[in-house]
């Protein structure tokens, strides 16, 4: 079952993430990155790809920069559902924290093959694990690729590399910049914060 891994890991009495089950494949591939505060913050970047949502994440977020290599860790496959999610998820759960969406949209093969669904070419690119695609989102735009590394000491390490087209940057890109001023996971990292500092002992 291509969502198993994912029931295993949550206890739906508690958290607020969907249930979910594998979807009819779409005419037209979705994918979210979504911004999520847990034990670390990062970024997790989501590919509709046979029904379900294929997952990394990424530590440093996405970047517009063709010059950055960003390390994208792949982990279990995610409901189609849970392209909307938002909210907190409540400690002692795996992957406790906030969650908010920054930047979603419609996203395609590079390489395009008659007779040949935008699904199955994924899936084939993902199994021979180098992925070419083009994003259309509201952030992220243009070609990019995940390259997955073959000798690397992390299991399930890819690289996620914008390749050079009329939207890439030349400048160094944060993702961290490009956040909603009213961002429910910056008010949250905020709050933890200031928890933290309230907390510490007194020298």
């Amino acid at each position: 079952m291509a969502l198993e891994d994912y029931h295993k890991k949550r206890n739906f009495g508690e958290t607020p993430e969907p249930k979910g089950e594998k979807t009819n494949r779409s005419a037209t591939l979705r994918f979210v990155i979504q911004r999520h505060a847990a034990s670390h913050l990062h970024y997790d970047f989501r590919l509709e790809m046979d029904g379900v949502l294929k997952s990394w994440a990424i530590p440093k977020g996405p970047s517009l920069n063709p010059e950055d290599k960003r390390l994208a860790v792949m982990v279990e496959d995610h409901p189609f559902a849970y392209r909307t999610f938002q909210g907190e998820i409540p400690a002692g759960n795996y992957g406790a924290g906030e969650v908010e969406i920054w930047d979603e949209g419609t996203y395609q093969p590079i390489e395009r093959i008659s007779g040949i669904s935008d699904d199955l070419e994924m899936q084939h690119e993902l199994q021979e694990g180098s992925l070419k695609f083009i994003l259309n989102g509201n952030r992220l735009k243009g070609e990019f690729a995940l390259v997955k590394l073959k000798h690397a000491h992390e299991e399930n390490a890819w690289l996620l590399i914008k390749h050079k087209d009329q939207f890439a940057v030349e400048e160094p890109y944060n993702a961290e910049e490009h956040t909603d001023k009213n961002s429910i996971v910056t008010a949250y990292l905020e709050m933890k914060n200031a928890k933290k500092k309230m907390n510490r002992p007194e020298k």
